[in-house]
């Protein structure tokens, strides 16, 4: 993967500082593709374009609208061609058990994380059929793959990512796109660090972080970006319909130090 001249990707929820859409982004176009950075932060955006050069550009995008989808479409096309790649990276959270969420906070997770992703695979599927085929990359979670007291809004948009995937993968097979789903653990983000203590706690075995990460460790937004670009790629040619963990060991299960052996 040297190289990925002639791809044409679109990500979503790109300009965020530490994210991992835009680590993606970075990586996109440091191997050659074209990248059309979406996100609803217009100047964190124009700015990090700029600082890509010609191989990316910035356009605005609020996932849970339909139409900013269909402008998105019509002007990345007219910038870089048809698009050959969409990851659906972007995404909100909300702190609450189901009895203190309210109905509008459950409603905003789930029209970012869940909505958002199922509008851009309805609104990009025509555009990489057209291309002849393509590959999708949704941006699920460990939270999907399991129960996750107090995060129950995000928990329940993140299983629906994996169940869209799936759905999706066999729809579009035939037409030679490829869709599959990420599920990052614990990563140095904006969203994922929640303030300065995730690494530090992640640091300590000791810690309920550190102790449920086998690598004992935060991962790294580049390191979610270099799997993204990997199911992007023809090196992925046979993965469809995937989930691709990148969580240190997460869901594997707790440290053996951490273990009551007794």
């Amino acid at each position: 993967m040297d190289t990925m001249a002639g791809t044409v990707a679109i990500v979503s929820g790109a300009a965020s500082p530490r994210g991992i859409g835009r680590a993606t982004a970075e990586l996109l176009v440091s191997r050659g593709a074209k990248v059309i950075i979406a996100d609803v932060l217009d100047d964190l955006g124009k700015a990090l374009a700029s600082q890509l050069g010609d191989n990316a550009h910035f356009i605005h995008l609020d996932v849970t609208r339909e139409g900013d989808w269909a402008d998105l479409l019509a002007r990345a096309s007219s910038y870089f061609g048809d698009p050959n790649a969409l990851v659906n990276c972007a995404g909100i959270d909300t702190d609450g058990t189901i009895e203190s969420t309210t109905l509008k906070e459950y409603g905003q997770v789930v029209a970012v994380c869940q909505t958002g992703i199922w509008l851009g695979i309805r609104t990009l599927a025509p555009a990489l059929r057209a291309a002849g085929g393509g590959s999708i990359v949704n941006i699920s979670s460990v939270a999907g793959a399991v129960g996750q007291a107090s995060l129950g809004s995000y928990t329940a948009a993140k299983w629906a990512v994996r169940g869209i995937t799936r759905q999706a993968a066999t729809e579009l097979a035939d037409d030679n796109i490829r869709v599959n789903a990420v599920l990052p653990g614990f990563i140095d983000t904006m969203m994922g660090g929640k303030g300065a203590g995730l690494r530090e706690k992640l640091r300590s075995t000791k810690s309920a972080c550190g102790a449920s990460v086998p690598m004992g460790r935060v991962g790294e937004a580049s390191e979610v970006a270099k799997l993204i670009a990997f199911l992007i790629s023809d090196e992925s040619s046979y993965c469809t319909g995937a989930d691709f963990v990148v969580d240190g060991g997460l869901l594997a299960g707790p440290l053996a130090e951490a273990a009551d052996w007794s």
